[in-house]
């Protein structure tokens, strides 16, 4: 079992809280997963939006581990750039 580690969205996106981006805390375990609750977090959406997304074949690639749902970073940093994941 690895560690986990707490990052700021703007620190995952490369921008300063001066840059008018709200500062939000997402957990990121070390192979690059979030969890469902903190990707919502991440892209400044619900969790229910993207449960919706999910089911509409719409928004940033999943993956389900264990029953669980998690996104990896790389795809919603993908997702907010407008690219195709």
């Amino acid at each position: 079992m690895g560690l986990s580690s707490d990052v700021g969205a703007t620190e995952l996106a490369g921008l300063t809280a001066a840059g008018g981006v709200e500062h939000v805390r997402v957990r990121v375990l070390p192979d690059g997963r979030i969890s469902a609750e903190h990707a919502a977090r991440y892209l400044g959406h619900a969790p229910k939006t993207l449960a919706m997304w999910r089911l509409r074949g719409i928004g940033p690639r999943w993956c389900k581990v264990g029953g669980r749902i998690f996104y990896f970073r790389r795809d919603l940093d993908a997702f907010v750039a407008g690219e195709r994941t």
